[in-house]
């Protein structure tokens, strides 16, 4: 008899669930788009933005796209047809950053990444310094493209150790970092770790329905915007500067969006506050962990990831012991639970016994428990070893760190 009638809940990586205020804030009719209204909203937007990426020194944008036309947007503005990039591998998300380099133009050399391991910031360094050494002022790269948490395989990177690695490295690339399923969930400092720029999208961290990317350009990425012949009108900086409100957007705003995305942010910035978000995201990372290392102990199951200090704080990526089928489980948990578990992403784990597990966005200790039953629900019910007890060290862990 299936359990799932009732509210389901989203536990893969985005979108994510959404509060019922910011789908309540959606429900308005649009104003002026060329009004003052509507332009004190952008700019308050693009203000609070500013604090989310953590700069003072960054120019934010707002684009109508995923996270995707996040990455075509800083390639357009910042590299032009012949350049070469270098990309850090530590999953799927960085390569598909580069892919799309690559059918823009761009040449692109990826640093192999290990199975289940963030990127290796000595190896960074030794990389540019090989090609400062080798091609000199001809070649070298004019961009390090990176991502600080990979979805695929849950890793997280250490940005200011890469940074450092540039620096020692004497390498003068542009410092590009994927956010998407970071920013606003992590602790993320574009200033203090010298990122030059950084992109994110609404639908996960930010708690806003998909459709919007957003980009905080430094001082050094702004400067490359006039040499590059990658440069599109809808994508381009320059363009979107103008004193016509709507120009913000290249054409007529999402304004349905824009409510939703100022609600979000009052909910992140003000009424909880950024800090406390990336707490807690932290202590429930840490509970889904704490049960996860109990039923791997029953060999059910092990992290993809197999350093602890490397694994992320918004989702989890998991392979299902031999002979257990994840596909089955994540069925399960969503025809008689009502939850969705993500499905393993590109080539890194085997199809039929990857899952993810996702913490990030709109999600508390209720939420975070919940996912956890329907998993510890569906391995009892299909027979996987071990299926008793997860949930306790997960709510023993949170009782622990919250005791009075």
């Amino acid at each position: 008899m299936p359990l799932s009638h009732g509210r389901k809940l989203i536990a893969f990586p985005g979108p994510t669930n959404l509060p019922d205020e910011v789908l309540q804030a959606m429900h308005a009719q649009s104003i002026d788009i060329y009004g003052d209204e509507a332009a004190a909203l952008t700019d308050g937007l693009l203000t609070d933005l500013r604090k989310v990426f953590r700069t003072e020194a960054a120019r934010t944008f707002i684009y109508i796209a995923n996270g995707h036309g996040g990455w075509e947007a800083a390639l357009a503005n910042t590299l032009s047809r012949g350049d070469r990039v270098l990309v850090l591998d530590s999953g799927s998300f960085a390569k598909g950053w580069g892919e799309m380099a690559q059918t823009l133009g761009v040449d692109v050399d990826i640093l192999p990444g290990r199975p289940g391991r963030a990127v290796d910031a000595n190896a960074v360094e030794a990389r540019l310094r090989d090609d400062l050494t080798s091609h000199g002022d001809e070649q070298r790269y004019k961009a390090v493209l990176t991502v600080q948490i990979d979805t695929a395989s849950s890793t997280v990177n250490d940005l200011a150790a890469i940074r450092a690695a540039i620096s020692a490295a004497g390498h003068p690339a542009l410092y590009g970092v994927d956010g998407v399923a970071s920013i606003g969930c992590m602790p993320f400092e574009m200033d203090a770790w010298g990122v030059d720029l950084a992109l994110t999208g609404s639908q996960k961290g930010l708690m806003t329905p998909p459709g919007l990317a957003f980009l905080a350009v430094g001082p050094r990425a702004w400067a490359m915007r006039g040499g590059a012949d990658l440069h599109s009108r809808y994508w381009g900086w320059d363009e979107r500067l103008g004193e016509i409100h709507y120009m913000k957007y290249c054409g007529t705003p999402p304004m349905q969006l824009l409510y939703a995305l100022r609600r979000a942010l009052d909910l992140l910035l003000r009424e909880e506050g950024l800090e406390a978000a990336w707490a807690r995201h932290k202590l429930l990372a840490n509970a889904t962990r704490a049960a996860v290392q109990h039923w791997s102990a029953g060999g059910a199951m092990t992290f993809y990831a197999p350093e602890p200090a490397e694994r992320c704080d918004t989702v989890t990526t998991l392979v299902a012991a031999e002979g257990l089928d994840s596909g089955a489980l994540r069925r399960f948990c969503l025809e008689n639970c009502g939850v969705a578990i993500g499905v393993p992403t590109g080539d890194l784990t085997p199809p039929d016994r990857g899952f993810r597990i996702a913490h990030m966005g709109h999600w508390n200790a209720p939420m975070a428990l919940g996912a956890l039953g329907a998993v510890e629900l569906a391995m009892t019910a299909l027979g996987w070893p071990g299926a008793h007890g997860g949930v306790s060290a997960a709510a023993a862990l949170l009782g622990e760190s919250l005791r009075v």
